[in-house]
């Protein structure tokens, strides 16, 4: 079975980070033939989190998140934006995984903000940081502005990505049957299709 681990940044309770993230993981979740979803939310390990800074030791809960994430056969990892970058829990929970942790791992990368102005963080902040950890980024990014969440572009982007993760892994779905080549006009005028058939065609049935 495979694993995804949803590591999300987000502070707010309601979070647009968190919503996202879930999205995400749902969407991968359909693309993939047999996969268990395990989510991290980093709003609740913060304490822990500055506790391993200062001490090098990981608390309990912080301790099973990194393990989580060592055993993952792919990470989500959304992040809201803060000043044109990632936010500090979400850096400070890469930077306590001990090197090596993500070398080879498929990583999908999304972000949120309030205005499509910080699109550019995915390219600048989170691509780079994955690239230095030795990660497999998938090629497309998630980012979602406020507005994003309420129009159907955000849900095409959500499913390519996923799709992208899934096949990262190796454990991708089977495709859906593939259309029928289409046939030459040559082809056509030796052996016409049938009108029946065209009809199925015309109306999804076929």
């Amino acid at each position: 079975m495979t694993r995804i681990v949803v590591v999300s940044a987000g502070l707010s309770n309601p979070s647009s980070t968190r919503l996202l993230a879930e999205r995400l993981g749902a969407a991968t979740v359909e693309s993939l033939e047999e996969a268990e979803l395990v989510h991290v939310e980093l709003r609740d390990l913060a304490h822990e989190l500055t506790d391993h800074l200062l001490t090098g030791f990981p608390g309990p809960a912080l301790a099973e998140a990194i393990e989580q994430v060592r055993a993952a056969d792919g990470i989500i990892a959304v992040t809201p934006v803060f000043s044109a970058s990632y936010s500090g829990l979400f850096k400070t929970f890469f930077d306590v995984l001990e090197q090596g942790v993500l070398d080879g791992t498929p990583v999908l990368i999304a972000a949120t903000a309030g205005t499509p102005r910080h699109s550019l963080v995915l390219e600048h902040a989170l691509r780079p940081l994955f690239a230095h950890l030795h990660a497999v980024v998938v090629p497309t990014g998630v980012f979602a502005a406020t507005d994003d969440f309420a129009g159907r572009d955000l849900d095409a982007r959500i499913h390519r990505a996923a799709g992208e993760l899934a096949l990262l892994t190796g454990k991708a779905a089977p495709p859906a049957a593939a259309t029928p080549p289409r046939r030459t006009t040559e082809e056509e005028f030796a052996e016409p299709t049938p009108f029946e058939q065209l009809l199925r065609r015309a109306s999804g049935a076929d």
